[in-house]
């Protein structure tokens, strides 16, 4: 009776092996690769660091524009913000190495060289500022906040 017994099982675990692996029921649909959509990951942090800084909470703009420029070393207005970061915390040899950074991005564009020389104007370099300034205002179509920035220039 234990032969039979044993037989019995080999039997259905011979069975239950084969009907495992049978492919009658696998879907062969042809599918197409869906790719991902291109997100940009420094947005985040560029728009939390864009509330800091118009909350006047420097540091923590900082901290936001730094992290959105180590995702993606490419975005401008990243390295802008942290550049007007530093400025406004005194760190201006990090604005400087911020602007450079940006200056190899955008080229010597009008709004560039407008948060450059108030940079210097907050610096007390004021010759500095003035060239920086003149020199932004030429490229602007409206130059008010560049003239706002000189007038500043002139009461200091």
């Amino acid at each position: 009776m234990g032969n039979k017994v044993l037989m019995a099982t080999a039997a259905l675990c011979a069975a239950l092996a084969a009907s495992g692996c049978t492919t009658g029921a696998v879907d062969n649909t042809k599918t197409t690769a869906i790719l991902p959509v291109a997100q940009d990951v420094s947005a985040s942090d560029l728009t939390i660091g864009k509330t800091q800084f118009r909350d006047a909470n420097y540091g923590l703009a900082e901290k936001h524009f730094r992290k959105a420029v180590e995702q993606r070393a490419d975005n401008a207005e990243a390295w802008m913000g942290l550049a007007a970061s530093y400025d406004q915390l005194g760190r201006f040899d990090f604005a400087d190495r911020a602007y450079d950074q940006l200056l190899n991005i955008t080229g010597r564009k009008p709004e560039v060289l407008n948060n450059m020389g108030y940079s210097q104007l907050l610096r007390g370099d004021k010759k500095r500022a003035r060239q920086l300034l003149l020199e932004a205002r030429k490229g602007l179509t409206d130059p008010a906040v560049v003239d706002a920035n000189l007038a500043l220039l002139n009461k200091a």
